[in-house]
């Protein structure tokens, strides 16, 4: 039987990462799936990637990832948590993430994206025009999949835990963050993201005797003071607060 720890949104959390891929292990875990937006982040960029590239991770690509090796020069000099990533992580890294796929049909049930399978700037599941994440309807989350008839599909982006079943029968699952349990954003509408707790989150799927699948949701102590101190030495206030509290301002 087929069992995966499913991790999204590291954001150069290192200490996040570790207490998770720790947590999965004891619970018998051997294969890992990432998500995406996996570096971006005023905490440990390089050290995560060598990390992950210790351990065999299936790996996609996140928006952020393309953000940073996508920087144009006007956008890095006006954007001082960019100029510590790319300084932090060197020639190598870019390299990696540019040669991560954008999506992965990893076997005949089980699909993986960062936002929806055509953009991964857009948010599968919920609806943030109003401000705050309200899950979208079932025809919209169909119509949004393109086409995509996987029994699983795996998507990350929101931050948000969460598992909805449609009326195809297919699962969308988001594990979470692993590194980042709260943000606001001004695209594509003014909203915020919340989980209240700064504890990181994945999932556990599981495929059962009956060739059905499981998912467990997973929240994890790890060493917050390490993140802030670090977020605090690259000035990122708003990071101290988004990492301690799982809250938006």
């Amino acid at each position: 039987m087929e069992k995966y720890a499913v991790l999204s949104d590291i954001h150069s959390n290192i200490f996040a990462l570790k207490a998770v891929v720790a947590d999965a292990k004891v619970k018998g875990i051997t294969k890992f799936i990432n998500l995406g937006d996996i570096l971006y982040g005023p905490i440990s960029p390089k050290v995560t990637y060598d990390y992950l590239i210790e351990h065999n991770f299936i790996t996609i690509s996140g928006n952020q990832d393309r953000q940073i090796y996508e920087a144009t020069d006007e956008e890095i000099l006006s954007n001082p948590t960019m100029q510590f990533i790319l300084k932090d992580l060197g020639k190598v890294p870019l390299t990696w993430m540019k040669n991560l796929p954008f999506d992965l049909q990893l076997n005949p049930d089980i699909y993986l994206c960062h936002g929806t399978p055509k953009d991964d700037l857009v948010y599968l599941l919920e609806d943030v025009s109003t401000g705050s994440a309200k899950v979208r309807s079932d025809q919209d989350i169909i119509d949004l999949l393109g086409g995509q008839k996987s029994k699983i599909i795996l998507c990350g982006h929101t931050h948000t835990p969460r598992c909805v079943q449609l009326s195809t029968g297919q699962l969308v699952i988001n594990p979470g963050s692993v590194g980042l349990q709260a943000y606001s954003d001004e695209e594509p509408y003014k909203h915020s993201m919340e989980n209240f707790s700064p504890k990181a989150s994945y999932a556990i799927l599981e495929e059962s005797e009956n060739k059905q699948w499981n998912v467990a949701f997973i929240k994890v102590n790890y060493d917050v003071d390490s993140a802030v101190n670090a977020a605090k030495k690259q000035n990122r206030g708003d990071w101290v607060h988004f990492l301690s509290t799982g809250r938006s301002f």
